[in-house]
């Protein structure tokens, strides 16, 4: 066989076909935001003819209207259908469609509405002419204006891995980065367009409550005041809060400081999660993100996996697709894009199971690869760890757990908990947790609570404690606080994250933290000095071998280290609560997001998407 590419008939079979795509697409590159990154444009300049000879009037197409996120621009669709192939296919959800034939055809919703996916953003990528373009950001910039770097995402715990795109001091757009084990080529919608908040409700000075009200101080102010409160404390009488963005590196000098004042309250469970340290097995996900590929059945105990991580979800939803794969539930009903058997919203099935008189129980026994997902919000129910010793037997029973093969895994929603996990960043001996914590600052035992970034805790119950909060917005921590620190959001540093799979990556400086706000690790590094118990570290290389040698597994960047099986959980009694999803809200789940404008349309014209 001899295969021609370059020669005159090959050529004008080329400018042949350009011509027919151009033939009714609009002019319109010097103002549409596809220009610079369009892939009609590169191929029109690489095999057009330069020239048209069509002379009738361009079709015309009345724009269409598919949510705060999307912005249309009709005249210029080629019909290439990728779209309604992406929503149909990879996101599951059947809004978009063609209408009409020949000349007349459409592509719309059929009935005018908002696209009521998580991962709808991912259509403006895959349209290759401008027809979708990204409603937040429209008519903004240039492509060629922006700069770009390699970041992870810290909206949920899958780790997406994203460009993070900039001009000047603002970061403009996220966009997704190829990663096939993780996030492939998809992100999430408040992943990409929640970036918005980061310039939104900004904490970028040192703040005092005095009498009610905020007063700026300068960071040296604010270090004395601190170390003021503590010299008049004991180690018992303070406690430390990570929240769930917080990174790997500043939790690992928050920790050094605190057993430096003798003080055993440290806590990354601000959910009140009863999982602990005693094996890493039961707090990852064993599987791998990629490894969703391989199973035959799954079960989901206790979770929404497309609120809780759309690019997990759209993974199974690949996996359901390939055929001979089987989704059970113990839990809410949901929708989660693909057919999913409703076992119940009762522990007590897991009973049933455990013991192998439910029908499911065939199920797993049969299945080659067997699969299951908790829910982080399993585990901190009351009988959290009951569930977990139940579901421990049932891997154990059922061969969810063998050689070359652990089917067993946890599905967080914080960035940060894998990592404070595997450092260690929990009570000390005769620490308190969450609860006491809460408990010790409403009866004042404990009267100083260090916040790093906690915010979605009661803090009506610190009491009289007097509130140190480290973070990036003023939000829920923010207002409870006496003493403000501004930190760096996710963009704005270089920091270390785990997620859940317990994968270490790198986020990376892409803009520097607005007015006087600095990295976290260094904030705390700084107040240490003035409690007269400088850490020994005055970088963030210096920090990370101190990382490596509490956990030598997290120096190695992008890699998974295999978790021992070992037991975990107890014992004991269910109670009869029905399982319940942590997400009530989508779009709003955190400080970044709470404080975009885009989140907030998008909460309030689709509201929950499952």
């Amino acid at each position: 066989m001899e295969v021609k590419t370059d020669t005159p008939m090959v050529k004008k079979a080329r400018e042949g076909v350009m011509e027919f795509l151009l033939i009714n697409h609009p002019l319109d590159c010097p103002i549409c935001d596809q220009g610079g990154e369009c892939d009609l444009q590169d191929q029109a300049v690489a095999y057009g003819k330069g020239y048209s000879r069509y002379n009738e009037p361009k079709r015309s197409v009345v724009d269409k209207y598919m949510g705060p996120l999307i912005k249309t621009f009709m005249n210029r669709c080629i019909h290439c259908t990728r779209c309604i192939r992406f929503s149909t296919e990879i996101a599951g959800v059947e809004e978009l469609g063609a209408t009409g034939r020949g000349e007349h055809m459409e592509i719309g919703t059929y009935i005018e509405k908002a696209i009521s996916s998580e991962l709808s953003g991912n259509l403006v990528d895959i349209c290759p002419v401008g027809a979708l373009t990204a409603k937040p950001w429209s008519f903004t910039y240039r492509s060629w204006e922006l700069k770009s770097i390699e970041s992870v995402d810290v909206m949920d715990a899958v780790g997406s891995n994203i460009l993070v795109q900039y001009r000047g001091k603002q970061v403009m757009r996220i966009l997704p980065r190829l990663n096939e084990d993780i996030n492939e080529e998809w992100i999430s919608d408040k992943t990409r367009h929640a970036c918005d908040g980061l310039i939104n409700q900004r904490l970028d000075r040192p703040l005092l409550k005095v009498d009610g009200k905020f007063k700026e101080v300068s960071w040296d102010e604010a270090y004395k005041v601190i170390a003021e409160k503590i010299s008049a404390l004991n180690g018992g009488q303070i406690a430390a809060i990570a929240g769930d963005q917080a990174d790997l590196e500043s939790m690992t000098v928050l920790k050094d400081m605190m057993l430096g004042l003798k003080s055993p309250n440290t806590e990354c469970r601000q959910d009140g999660s009863k999982l602990g340290p005693e094996s890493r097995a039961s707090y990852i996900f064993n599987t791998t993100i990629a490894g969703i590929e391989a199973p035959d059945v799954c079960l989901l105990i206790g979770t929404n996996p497309r609120l809780e991580a759309p690019i997990l979800n759209a993974r199974i939803r690949k996996r359901y697709l390939k055929g001979g794969f089987k989704v059970a539930s113990i839990g809410e009903r949901m929708d989660l894009t693909y057919p999913v058997a409703d076992l119940g919203n009762s522990a007590e099935i897991l009973n049933e199971i455990a013991s192998g008189t439910h029908a499911f129980a065939k199920s797993l026994k049969a299945a080659k690869n067997p699969m299951i997902i908790v829910g982080n919000n399993v585990t901190t129910r009351d009988d959290g760890l009951q569930i977990l010793a139940l579901v421990k037997k049932i891997c154990d029973n059922f061969g969810v757990v063998k050689e070359g093969w652990n089917g067993y895994n946890l599905l967080h929603t914080a960035a940060s908990r894998v990592g404070a996990l595997d450092i260690g960043f929990l009570p000390e001996k005769g620490g308190k947790d969450m609860a006491g914590i809460l408990e010790g600052a409403e009866n004042g035992e404990i009267k100083l609570v260090y916040l790093l970034g906690a915010d979605e805790i009661p803090t009506e119950k610190l009491g009289e404690a007097f509130v140190i909060y480290q973070g990036t917005h003023g939000d829920k921590g923010a207002h409870r606080a006496d003493i403000i620190l501004p930190g760096a959001a996710y963009t704005e540093k270089n920091a270390t994250y785990v997620n859940t799979e317990g994968r270490p990556q790198r986020a990376r400086l892409a803009v520097f933290p607005p007015g006087h706000a600095k990295e976290d690790w260094k904030i705390i590094q700084e107040l240490s000095e003035h409690l007269g118990q400088k850490l020994p570290y005055d970088s963030i290389k210096k920090v990370r071998m101190i990382i490596a040698k509490l956990a030598p597994h997290l120096a190695k960047i992008d890699a998974i280290e295999k978790a021992e099986w070992q037991d975990f959980g107890k014992s004991g009694p269910l109670n009869n609560e029905p399982f319940a999803c942590p997400i009530e809200n989508f779009y709003m789940t955190d400080p970044v997001s709470r404080a975009s404008k885009t989140m907030a349309t998008c909460s309030a014209e689709i509201g929950k998407a499952a």
